[in-house]
């Protein structure tokens, strides 16, 4: 404080911080980089525990018996699955009323804003079943949810299967004190989100449903099952939710436990822990590990089912089994076990789950990084962006924001509004128009911005650009902010990329090299170097060309995301990050 506080010794902190600006800048960024890689290593890591006492302090045995029984009714599944050409609606009422459930129907249907061909369709049209067995300890208050999709084909027949199976154990059983809700949802994160709706009496999305006739408690914890092999070797648990939302990390553990506990291999991102992590591959797989997690989360999709309930404040995770080259097997009555062990556990609960992370990373099942071990390498990155802004004078910046921010309305409306008038001019069908109206704004964005300083007062000064830098930056450094505190991922790549280029962008620079590093580095570039590095991570490297047809198609579910379920990415993109990025490109061009 006494440094603070002289102004003598202040001036000489400010002095050295004036001449050492650029080269602090570097070091600052250089650690922000090696601190957040370095959150891979294992002794920088916190090994995972179980925080909520009611779920950690009571053994249980599992005596799920009825594996094989289970697959039998996934194969009858599948054959009425067939005859119908979709979900057997009435087989499966049937069904779960013969295993004592009150079963209820929910309709629904959904105009997609312009048609999805990654699965071909466009007007969707479906029916949930779901069953609730009630608690016979209980007031019924409370309830917890297990789901399975119904996946076209052969997909996902051995979970409803599973499912089935469980309903019937479950109902044998005495001691449960929530209500249990079996669902079997159809066309996947359209169908879950109408039951979502349904039951919460809420319709953000536009989304045509009928109302649920029947409900129970307030939705506690939910787990889907996802299925598609009699014999698995190992489960995989899926945590990215919409927006980068995660569960509880309770709700992890309790998974990581009983896995160990049966004996079952469980992977996240599809990846088995590892031990040697003192040698440098050991600390690859868990960097790898950690950053796909890293490109999941700053997608902002949902990556299951599952992913739609955290926006419910209800803590869900997606269990998928992978049927590998792996020699180890696991049948349908170990998985119904562990099943049966994680839903006893969670009716043990007194509270919501509360007392552990919300906010974390993992590099492995067993490990994790907490908020506070991550944040400070977004600190690194951020602090660059406070030690740039300089002191200019007063000018009026209005014009490049205003322009620069009209593009990125143009940016966020007009692909989807101008679809039909682009397949009217064009050979293009309506999706391509969406995404190829998308990239052609973005583009001519290039354009336009790094000449409106010709209509500020004062243009071509010196201290034109100054300010308007002062504000880019201010600007960036508070949404970056705000983004990281949602979102770290995302908030961590855009600063990787965003804030060098923020950090030293003058009009006295390379132009042509500045230039071509600032679309290097703009948000355009990045998610197409994502699409790319994401498919190396799980070791499905792409050419050129199908990485090219992969980047259109994360930009069409980018936009079909945000008009279906709300993911904020899309419109953070282009109302926010890219008129910001266009703020630095018009002080490039600066004349």
């Amino acid at each position: 404080m006494g440094l603070l506080s002289d102004p003598n010794r202040r001036r000489a902190l400010i002095g050295m911080l004036t001449r050492l600006n650029a080269p602090i800048c570097v070091v600052c960024y250089m650690a922000g980089v090696a601190w957040f890689m370095g959150l891979a290593f294992e002794p920088f890591t916190l090994r995972t525990y179980m925080s909520e006492n009611a779920m950690g302090s009571t053994m249980v045995e599992e005596h799920f018996p009825a594996g094989e029984r289970a697959l039998d009714t996934g194969r009858e599944f599948a054959a009425h699955k067939k005859k119908a050409g979709g979900m057997p609606v009435d087989w499966l009422v049937r069904t779960m009323q013969s295993r004592g459930l009150e079963v209820f129907t929910q309709r629904f249907s959904r105009k997609l804003p312009f048609p999805d061909e990654n699965k071909e369709r466009y007007m969707v049209k479906g029916t949930n079943v779901y069953g609730i067995l009630r608690a016979p300890r209980a007031p019924r208050t409370e309830a917890l949810v297990l789901s399975a999709p119904c996946s076209p084909g052969n997909d996902n027949n051995q979970a409803v299967g599973l499912l089935l199976g469980l309903a019937q154990y479950f109902r044998s059983q005495i001691y449960w004190a929530k209500d249990i809700i079996f669902l079997v949802n159809e066309h996947d994160l359209i169908g879950m989100q109408a039951w979502l709706e349904g039951y919460h009496h809420t319709n953000t999305t536009g989304m045509d449903w009928s109302p649920l006739q029947g409900r129970g408690g307030s939705i506690q914890a939910a787990l889907c099952l996802e299925l598609s092999s009699d014999v698995v070797t190992s489960l995989d648990l899926v945590l990215e939710g919409l927006n980068g939302q995660l569960p509880n990390l309770d709700l992890v553990n309790l998974f990581y436990a009983f896995c160990q506990k049966i004996g079952v291999l469980c992977t996240i991102q599809g990846k088995l822990p590892r031990n040697d992590w003192d040698t440098p591959w050991g600390y690859s797989h868990a960097a790898k590990t950690m950053l796909m997690m890293v490109l999941k989360q700053a997608s902002g999709r949902p990556w299951g089912d599952h992913g739609l309930f955290l926006r419910y404040h209800i803590e869900a995770a997606s269990i998928k089994g992978i049927n590998s080259f792996r020699p180890y097997k696991t049948d349908a009555t170990t998985v119904g076990r562990l099943m049966e062990g994680m839903y006893r556990k969670l009716n043990n609960l007194l509270e919501r789950l509360h007392q552990s992370y919300f906010f974390y990373l993992m590099p492995s099942l067993s490990r994790f990084v907490s908020i506070g071990y991550y944040m400070p390498a977004f600190g690194l990155l951020a602090v660059i962006l406070l030690l740039r802004p300089s002191s200019p004078g007063v000018l009026s910046i209005l014009t490049p924001l205003v322009i620069s921010h009209l593009t990125g309305v143009a940016l966020y409306t007009l692909p989807i509004l101008s679809q039909e008038i682009a397949v009217e001019h064009f050979p293009v069908s309506e999706t391509e128009a969406v995404v190829l109206t998308a990239i052609a704004i973005y583009t001519a964005g290039l354009a336009l911005p790094h000449n409106t300083h010709r209509l500020l007062s004062g243009e071509g000064t010196e201290q034109g650009w100054k300010v308007l830098k002062l504000v880019a930056v201010l600007y960036l450094a508070v949404l970056l902010g705000c983004t990281a505190l949602i979102n770290f991922s995302l908030g961590f790549i855009l600063a990787l990329t965003l804030v060098p280029l923020a950090a030293f962008i003058t009009p006295h620079v390379h132009r042509t090299l500045a230039a071509f590093v600032m679309v290097v580095l703009s948000p355009g570039f990045t998610l197409l170097f994502a699409v790319y590095f994401f498919q190396d991570l799980q070791e499905t490297p792409v050419s050129v060309q199908e990485g090219w047809m992969l980047f259109l198609s994360v930009i069409s579910q980018g936009i079909l995301d945000h008009a279906l379920y709300g993911s904020l990415v899309y419109p953070l993109v282009a109302l926010l990050v890219y008129p910001c990025w266009l703020l630095f490109w018009n002080i490039l061009f600066w004349k």
